[in-house]
């Protein structure tokens, strides 16, 4: 008789630490951040493309808030990972637990074990920041989540496109009556008529859905990954998108990357 095994799982992480959310609908609250390696997407803006791979090593904050690093190799182990989170939960310090990246769905498997043990623990909520294009990774952690912040990529900014994907994933988080906002990165190049089908398709869902609309923050000729330059809109621009969108959608926000004024990287 052969012996079953059990693989333990693992995730492959760029850092665990504690700072202030800069996006969105928790623009402003005090988050335990858990950044995953790997991201399928090659968006032009993206200021996070360490991310892009999968890291040797990742980056684990001692004491929250204080960038006191540990250097650990991947991949790690979700007892690990456990750990890590406890030390962070401070009493009454933390709102909620963030889920970033990369992309943290093409972790879903690993998500799925280790989302229920680190509720029970915690007893905090858990907030997934995603490129809302995987509907059937998301749908096996819907019992695990709290709010969903879902970007959705328009072509001429991104150049990804993903319209179907956003709608099925869109409509899989309403449906489970999770918080759900959604984000929108603009720039100069902006094409109106892509803001006009990205609000349609949220009011598709529900018109009650926010939409978040961020200004591009202009990347460092080093960082850039595309020979267009993503420059960041105009007051004006700004202004005729939203009040383009709120045509159709009823709660549509413009808001920056807070945190890196507040220098929170």
């Amino acid at each position: 008789m052969i012996a079953k095994t059990t693989v333990k799982p693992t995730a492959r992480l760029v850092e665990v630490f504690s700072a202030i959310q800069g996006e969105g609908l928790n623009v402003g609250t005090r988050q335990i951040f858990i950044r995953f390696g790997l991201c399928d997407l090659r968006c032009h803006f993206c200021d996070s493309a360490h991310t892009w791979d999968a890291p040797s090593r990742c980056k684990i904050e001692r004491s929250p808030g204080l960038r006191d690093f540990e250097i650990h190799s991947n991949p790690i182990p979700l007892a690990m990972l456990i750990k890590w989170v406890e030390r962070q939960n401070l009493p009454s310090l933390h709102d909620s637990i963030s889920l970033t990246g990369g992309e943290p769905l093409l972790h879903a498997p690993f998500l799925a074990q280790f989302l229920p043990e680190v509720r029970s623990l915690t007893n905090l909520p858990i907030y997934l920041e995603t490129g809302g294009h995987r509907p059937e990774q998301l749908a096996m952690l819907l019992p695990y989540l709290d709010t969903v912040g879902m970007d959705l990529k328009l072509p001429s900014v991104s150049g990804e496109s993903h319209w179907t994907e956003h709608k099925q994933f869109l409509q899989l988080c309403f449906d489970a009556n999770l918080e759900i906002f959604v984000k929108i990165i603009v720039s100069q190049r902006t094409d109106p008529g892509e803001l006009e089908r990205s609000a349609l398709l949220v009011s598709g869902v529900s018109q009650n859905i926010p939409l978040f609309l961020q200004p591009v923050t202009p990347l460092a000729d080093s960082e850039k990954f595309s020979q267009v330059p993503v420059l960041a809109p105009s007051p004006d621009q700004v202004l005729e998108w939203q009040a383009l969108m709120k045509r159709f959608v009823k709660q549509v926000r413009v808001i920056p990357q807070t945190h890196k004024m507040l220098k929170q990287l």
